[in-house]
């Protein structure tokens, strides 16, 4: 039955919400608990977590020839691993960039965007290496879902880090850990930014090409793997939309973490936040 229900498009766009949900509040979790146990619990819960990366490079190189409906689920969860990886390394501070200090008042805008680059770059750069990377392993793939998996989202965390920078007006620091916390100084509380309609124009337009591809599909396999991209695309825009809205998304994770210790860090960054002047 289970088998049978995932060849329904919208079963796997209910895949793909409860993995985006799923994975989210995991790392979630994990930072939180290291957050709490110190750094040595940071680099741990990475290391911890490396057979993810292992399963998902595998995941990705077997997925690319399997034009299998198992092999497109493999291909889409084998990107997931990927990313949540690289998302955990970075959330724990293990890679993230050299600039590891809040921003000062006053400095000059080209030198307020080298010093917010400077917070995220080894990151950044490992996304960018990983992208290339499956780009050119996927140029002869006849299952090229994994690479796509990945790409969506590359650009909608580029074009979310880039709307943070130039300023939306919700900014949600509640779940950013220790090792981050030098990361909201470097944000700007805004009513509205030159990118943000743009992100959300492209972020629509390839939402509406991955549902008509759904419907062009010439087997049930592009069928899925076309809806599971179209559904991240969805939830993609969403959390844009998540920044400009009085929306309490928070709440879809919070229940599920921990309660944070005060180190008497968090109360003053999220002061700035909240006390800037919204333009």
């Amino acid at each position: 039955m289970i088998a049978a229900a995932l060849h329904n498009p919208w079963v796997a766009a209910l895949v793909a919400l409860f993995l985006w949900w799923f994975s989210t509040g995991a790392i979630l979790l994990v930072v939180r608990r290291a957050d709490q146990a110190g750094r040595q619990a940071r680099i741990w819960a990475v290391l911890m977590n490396l057979p993810f990366l292992i399963l998902g490079v595998v995941g990705f190189l077997e997925s690319r020839y399997d034009e299998s409906l198992a092999g497109v689920y493999v291909a889409f969860l084998s990107a997931i691993a990927l990313w949540g990886w690289i998302e955990l390394a970075f959330l724990t501070g293990v890679i993230t960039g050299p600039n590891r200090n809040r921003l000062r008042d006053g400095v000059p805008e080209w030198e307020r965007f080298i010093r917010a680059w400077g917070t995220i770059a080894y990151h950044e750069l490992l996304l960018v290496f990983m992208m290339v990377t499956m780009i050119l392993f996927s140029l002869d793939a006849v299952n090229p879902f994994g690479m796509w998996t990945f790409a969506i989202l590359f650009f909608a965390r580029i074009s979310a880090k880039l709307n943070l920078y130039l300023g939306v007006r919700k900014i949600n620091v509640e779940f950013i850990p220790e090792p981050l916390n030098h990361l909201p100084s470097h944000f700007r509380t805004a009513r509205m930014n030159w990118l943000f309609p743009l992100s959300i124009t492209g972020l629509s337009f390839a939402a509406a090409c991955w549902m008509e591809r759904i419907w062009s599909a010439q087997t049930m396999s592009q069928e899925i793997g076309f809806a599971l991209l179209a559904a991240l695309t969805v939830l993609a825009l969403l959390e844009h939309w998540f920044m400009v809205l009085p929306l309490p998304d928070e709440r879809l994770w919070r229940w599920m973490l921990p309660s944070r210790q005060s180190n008497g860090q968090d109360g003053p960054q999220i002061a700035i936040l909240q006390n800037e002047d919204v333009r």
